[in-house]
């Protein structure tokens, strides 16, 4: 005998009070007034290095592909001109 279970179909729309709600990603670099990435500008860069020193990737700061590549090789840049330390290491 097979049983027919009855399976609510639910819309995206019913489960608005959900936590993990998706929002409509954008790129902050990719916006009209956005900042333009630059090496030089470590204030800018320095929100996108974790404290270890590493890059933070693209799924967490939401940006585009291509701008995610220029800010990487901006951070680089500015690593090897020694405007950013490649670790974050403070000695109080």
């Amino acid at each position: 005998m097979k049983k027919n279970k009855k399976f609510k179909n639910r819309n995206r729309d019913e489960n608005k009070n959900s936590p993990f709600e998706e929002r409509k990603k954008f790129c902050p670099f990719s916006q009209k007034n956005s900042p333009i990435i630059d090496y030089k500008d470590i204030k800018l860069l320095s929100r996108y290095v974790s404290e270890k020193g590493k890059i933070i990737p693209s799924r967490i700061t939401n940006v585009s592909r291509s701008k995610q590549k220029e800010l990487s090789t901006a951070i680089k840049r500015a690593r090897f001109l020694a405007l950013i330390s490649f670790t974050n290491k403070s000695f109080f």
